[in-house]
């Protein structure tokens, strides 16, 4: 659809009226970031050992010398050629997220269900540097609802995103906040599907395009994504 071509001073009227909207937007996105801080806490009493370059570590360990850890589920499951296209494409993000985050009191690492050195091989291919640490061996993923066998999705429905939903593969994504207290670890957020947006910058940066994210006639929202090694070659 073309789109009406108009005086600078017009574009100028239109732009300021968008801007109004853009500020209620913040301020309200503000406001739902106040309530997701003042969600209720679970403690976390089970006892997971991750599989680490470093040796076996807890989730405790995970927080580093931080009171605060960000956990990124990432879908890459025992004996997958490599990981899902989606989640890379948000895992190009996380180095230069991570120092920063450390400055705020976060500690930030990626758990998948694959063994430590399918994850490694893949992390190499990839060029990343963020902690990755493999889940093979515990509930984590399970108990964090991005993980499911064989026999529940054969089954039909699965909960995924706090809802029952029917899903193509036993992975899924996901993210998870967790705070340390007197010695103890607490849940305190997860958010799945298009929760995770707000993670990816390069979408942040394509809805201020004139075409924006541009997927509106593709299969679904992110079939143009591939691994960044994998354009060239497309």
């Amino acid at each position: 659809m073309p789109h009406p071509i108009v005086s600078q001073d017009e574009w100028l009227a239109a732009r300021k009226a968008l801007l109004a909207k853009e500020k209620q937007f913040s301020k309200a996105r503000d406001a739902l970031a106040a309530e997701r801080r003042a969600l209720p806490w679970v403690k976390v009493d089970k006892a997971y050992a991750f599989d680490t370059p470093g040796g076996r570590q807890s989730l405790a360990d995970m927080f580093g010398r931080k009171s605060q850890l960000l956990v990124y589920h990432f879908m890459l499951g025992p004996g997958w050629s490599a990981g899902c296209p989606s989640c890379s494409f948000l895992a190009d993000h996380f180095d230069g997220a991570a120092v920063h985050l450390a400055q705020r009191d976060v500690s930030f690492v990626v758990v998948s269900r694959a063994p430590l050195p399918e994850i490694e091989a893949y992390k190499k291919r990839m060029g990343w540097r963020f902690p990755w640490v493999s889940s093979f061996a515990n509930d984590f993923n399970r108990d964090f609802g991005v993980s499911f066998s064989n026999d529940e999705l054969a089954a039909g429905e699965v909960e995924y995103n706090y809802a029952k939903t029917k899903l193509p593969v036993d992975e899924m994504p996901g993210i998870s906040a967790f705070i340390t207290e007197n010695g103890a670890v607490f849940h305190t957020y997860s958010s799945y599907s298009r929760g995770l947006d707000i993670l990816v910058g390069a979408y942040n940066m394509l809805d201020l395009t004139p075409k924006g994210r541009d997927e509106g006639k593709l299969p679904w929202s992110m079939a143009w994504v591939k691994r960044h090694d994998e354009y060239e070659k497309s």
